[in-house]
């Protein structure tokens, strides 16, 4: 990994089998890893809400260059912000956090957006 890439954890849809993954092509795959975090359905995509005291968000880690990082920048819009964060299992890595509010309705149990999409 050149020393110019950043880290970035995705959570949802971008992730490997995620309707957006082809967002991260040219990402170096660096593998999967739990994030203390609250998940929730927001429409067809999730948030999450950073938490120490919550259970985990399965999350897969990336080695991304600056244009692919202001590209998901710019996927992730104003409703998320991009936070510094570290997984159970991962060194320190970029993630975007959901700004929005929450319906505890929508709350995702497990944590992993890809095991509870419907079919």
């Amino acid at each position: 990994m050149e020393d110019s890439r950043e880290r970035v954890g995705v959570y949802g849809t971008l992730r490997r089998g995620g309707s957006q993954h082809r967002r991260m092509a040219g990402a170096e795959w660096i593998g999967s890893c739990d994030v203390r975090a609250r998940m929730y359905r927001i429409d067809w995509y999730p948030g999450v809400v950073l938490d120490d005291g919550a259970g985990c968000v399965r999350a897969e880690v990336y080695a991304v260059d600056a244009r692919l990082l202001a590209e998901l920048d710019a996927f992730e819009g104003p409703e998320y912000r991009r936070v510094r964060c570290r997984g159970a299992d991962a060194p320190g890595f970029w993630m975007w956090e959901w700004l929005g509010a929450c319906d505890e309705g929508q709350r995702i149990a497990g944590g992993d957006w890809l095991k509870n999409q419907e079919l």
